[in-house]
């Protein structure tokens, strides 16, 4: 046990991906809620079930254009009715059908009381004086009629809480009158970027030089599910430095992200920073790659992720553990990226020791979904990271994969995975 209770963790001791994840989502803080208006609801995470106030649909309507009618009417074939008025939708009409009486009826109109089906305009045979039709045979009740409550009965629950609100949610919320919805309260993440060699995307590369392209990458990642960030700039290689940057963003913040100051090296200044915060350590290697160094921990009811200061091991962590674990604090009930399986295109000779993310493009090529490697593959590679749209799984323990092998994908541009997908670890 370390100061103050806090347990600590071998500090370079790899431990596998499901442990991460198991032991990051245990540490979870429980979601804040708050009211959104509907025009506002879009991608957020709802926080009440929506219950229907009405049976949808709320009334028996016509399923086409055509005319309402009285089944019994129709036996036998060819059997001619009169036409006696017109519902648009919108309209009701006023009487009640009698024998041989039909009513002209467009698609959604409400029937008119005592029909029980529609016969449709091709399915009617216009007689010379205009006014009436035969039909061309016997229809059944409530025969190209949408019956009132077939899709939703009142009173019962149409979609659970922890679902991010879709377009279709929000018509159907439009649909029962909500004009605000309860929803999660979006946690706020603190963005810094450490590293003497950083510089700003405006400021001129000088030797030994390159420019943040972390920083704004986590904050684009953040964007595509939701959630506010707060830059909080670049912070050179120094541990008071960056300890002062951290305290004042935890305390501004629900989550504090950091990229670079992870790895091995002379400058793995996080590990110490945690400790003099008092911060949990829940795990600082995993068996991965890339993005083996990536480290989470809590404190007060924050988390706190440091992420590799390479690109694409950056951008795999983030991914892989701080994705599930903000969109948990919002009361996802699906929070990893979406899963599927393809054929590989074509030959991966890598080893794997590790679970391996490959920076891939997903697609299909008019058979079977197929995935390939979208090019350089190293952990500071940029080219790649813009160029695909899945991560290719590899599990650990492997020589290598050939063309035609089914993977692992994962496609973190998706609606969000369930919550029952697993890493397959060696």
């Amino acid at each position: 046990m370390g100061r103050e209770g806090i347990d600590v963790i071998d500090m370079r001791k790899p431990i596998p991906i499901s442990e991460a994840i198991g032991r990051l989502m245990a540490h979870v803080p429980a979601s804040r809620v708050e009211t959104a208006a509907l025009a506002d609801s879009f991608g957020r995470v709802l926080a009440e079930p929506v219950v229907a106030r009405d049976d949808m649909p709320p009334f028996h309507r016509a399923a086409y254009d055509g005319y309402a009618i009285r089944s019994e009417d129709t036996a036998p074939a060819g059997a001619v009715f009169r036409v006696v008025g017109r519902i648009g939708a919108g309209d009701v009409f006023a009487g009640e059908l009698g024998p041989g009486e039909a009513v002209r009826i467009m698609t959604g109109a409400p029937l008119p009381s005592g029909a029980d089906a529609v016969v449709m305009l091709e399915q009617a045979v216009q007689e010379a004086d205009g006014r009436s039709f035969a039909v061309r045979k016997a229809f059944r009740a409530w025969e190209n009629v949408s019956l009132r409550g077939e899709d939703v009965r009142a009173g019962e629950t149409v979609v659970e809480p922890g679902t991010v609100v879709s377009p279709g949610v929000v018509a159907l919320l439009a649909a029962f009158g909500y004009a605000e919805v309860r929803v999660a309260r979006r946690p706020l993440v603190g963005v810094i970027a450490t590293g003497s060699e950083l510089v700003g995307r405006h400021e001129p590369l000088a030797p030994g030089k390159i420019r943040d392209s972390n920083g704004p990458m986590i904050a684009a990642q953040l964007a595509r599910l939701g959630i506010p960030a707060r830059s909080y700039g670049i912070v050179r290689d120094d541990p008071d430095l960056c300890l002062d940057r951290v305290r004042r963003a935890l305390a501004e913040t629900d989550c504090v992200i950091t990229t670079g100051g992870a790895s091995v090296g002379d400058f793995d200044w996080l590990p110490a920073i945690c400790e003099r915060l008092g911060a949990r350590v829940l795990f600082n290697k995993v068996a991965m790659r890339p993005g083996s160094v990536t480290t989470a921990a809590v404190l007060d009811g924050k988390m706190l992720f440091g992420l590799s200061g390479n690109p694409s091991a950056c951008y795999v962590g983030f991914e892989i553990f701080a994705r599930p674990a903000l969109l948990s604090m919002m009361g996802c009930r699906k929070p990893y990226p979406a899963y599927a399986r393809a054929v590989l295109a074509g030959d991966y000779p890598k080893a794997n020791p590790f679970t391996r993310f490959v920076r891939a493009v997903y697609r299909h090529d008019g058979h079977r979904p197929v995935v390939a490697s979208a090019g350089f593959d190293k952990s500071n590679a940029v080219g790649s990271l813009a160029r695909s749209n899945a991560l290719m799984v590899l599990p650990g323990g492997t020589r290598g994969f050939r063309k035609g092998t089914e993977v692992d994908v994962l496609l973190p541009g998706a609606e969000e995975g369930e919550a029952e997908w697993r890493i397959r670890e060696a």
